[in-house]
C-alpha cells in the first residue's frame, strides 16, 4: 500500500479550479423580491429599520418591477401598507375588489405580463387588531375557521386581479385546502399557492411590521406561528400542506432556521422556498454600515447558505442587489 498523503487543498488551489467543482450558487432566476407598497403616486419612501428598501407607491413600484425583470428576477412578492382609516377587526378591505393590493397586482401584470406575483394571504395588513386571523373580542382567542372564510375571499379577489401565486402567511388550521377548493370551484385551477408552511413566532420580523405597521396590538401570534424550539411540528406541517394542495412549501425565517429547510427538502418533492426576512437583512446592513463586516460578501454567502441546505428559490431584500451583483 502506499502511504499517499491527503490534499483536499488541491481543489481548493485557484479560482478556476473552485468555481469548477462549486456545489452551489444563486442566480436571479432563484430569487423572488418582496416589495412594499403605499397609496398616492410618484411616492419612494425610504423605510428607517431596512435601508435600502422602500415603501412605493403603484406607479413607482411598477417601475421598480420593471427594473427587477430586466435583472432576470421571475418572481415579486408585494405587501401592502394600508391605511388605518381602511383597517377594521373584520380586515374587509383585504378583499374590496378596489383595494390598494388588488391594484396593483392589476397594474404590475398589466405593464409586465411576465413577470410572476406574489400575493400575501393573512388579515394583518388590513385589521385594526393587527392578527393575522380574526380575533374574539370579548376572549381574544384568534379565531380559526371563521378566518378562513376572509382567507377565501381574500383569494378570489387577488386571483380576479390577475396574481400568479397566493402564500397564506396566516398559519391557521387547515386554510391551504379551503384556498385551493374556493380557487378551483371559481374557475383559478392555475393560481398557485406557496404557502408559509413553517412559519415561526421569531423576533426576526420586526422591521416588516415596521414597513407595514402591522404588530399586534395585543398579545402576540404565538397560538398560531410556530414554537422556535420544534424541528418536527414542521414536518407535521409540510405533510398537511401537502396533502391539501400546496404547489411550493416555504420556511420562514430562513437564516436561523437552515435546518427545517434541510428536513423539508429530504421529505418531500415539492419545491421548497425559505424566506430571508426582514431581521436578516437589516442585520447586515446595520453591520455593514459601521464597517464591522463586508455586507456583499456576507449576502453572498447568505444566500448561498439557503441553496446549499435545499431551498430551490429564496425570498429576500437582497434580490435586486445580487441580481445586480450576478449580472456585473
Amino acid at each position: 500500500m502506499f502511504d499517499i498523503p491527503q490534499r483536499p487543498r488541491r481543489n481548493r488551489k485557484n479560482f478556476a479550479i473552485r468555481k469548477m467543482i462549486q456545489e452551489n450558487s444563486v442566480t436571479p432566476s432563484d430569487l423572488i423580491a418582496p416589495l412594499f407598497f403605499i397609496e398616492g403616486s410618484n411616492q419612494k419612501v425610504g423605510i428607517d429599520s431596512m435601508p435600502g428598501q422602500f415603501r412605493y407607491s403603484i406607479d413607482k413600484l411598477v417601475e421598480e418591477v420593471l427594473h427587477l425583470y430586466s435583472l432576470g428576477i421571475p418572481c415579486v412578492s408585494i405587501f401592502p401598507a394600508v391605511s388605518e382609516k381602511f383597517k377594521n377587526s373584520q380586515a374587509s378591505e383585504s378583499f374590496n375588489p378596489d383595494g390598494l393590493n388588488q391594484r396593483a397586482v392589476a397594474e404590475i401584470k398589466n405593464a409586465c405580463p411576465d413577470m410572476q406575483v406574489m400575493t400575501d394571504i393573512a388579515l394583518d395588513p388590513y385589521s385594526s387588531d393587527g392578527h393575522d386571523g380574526l380575533v374574539d373580542s370579548k376572549t381574544g382567542e384568534i379565531l380559526n375557521d371563521q378566518t378562513l372564510e376572509v382567507l377565501g375571499k381574500m383569494a378570489i379577489a387577488q386571483a380576479e386581479a390577475g396574481t400568479d401565486i397566493v402564500g397564506p402567511s396566516d398559519m391557521m388550521d387547515g386554510r391551504i385546502g379551503f384556498i385551493r377548493s374556493i380557487l378551483d370551484s371559481e374557475g383559478f385551477e392555475k393560481v398557485s399557492i406557496m404557502s408559509y408552511t413553517a412559519k415561526y413566532a421569531s423576533s426576526f420580523y420586526g422591521p416588516f411590521r415596521d414597513a407595514l405597521d402591522s404588530a399586534p396590538k395585543n398579545g402576540d401570534k404565538k397560538t398560531y406561528q410556530m414554537d422556535y424550539s420544534n424541528a418536527r411540528e414542521a414536518q407535521r406541517e409540510a405533510e398537511l400542506d401537502e396533502s391539501e394542495g400546496a404547489d411550493i412549501l416555504m420556511v420562514k425565517p430562513g437564516l436561523a432556521y437552515l435546518d427545517i429547510v434541510r428536513a423539508l427538502r429530504e421529505h418531500t418533492v415539492l419545491p421548497v422556498a425559505a424566506y430571508n426576512v426582514s431581521g436578516e437583512y437589516a442585520m447586515v446592513k446595520a453591520a455593514a454600515e459601521r464597517g464591522w463586516i463586508d455586507g456583499e460578501s456576507v449576502m453572498v454567502e447568505m444566500l448561498t447558505s439557503f441553496k446549499r441546505a435545499g431551498a430551490d428559490m429564496i425570498l429576500t431584500y437582497f434580490a435586486k442587489e445580487m441580481a445586480l451583483k450576478i449580472n456585473s
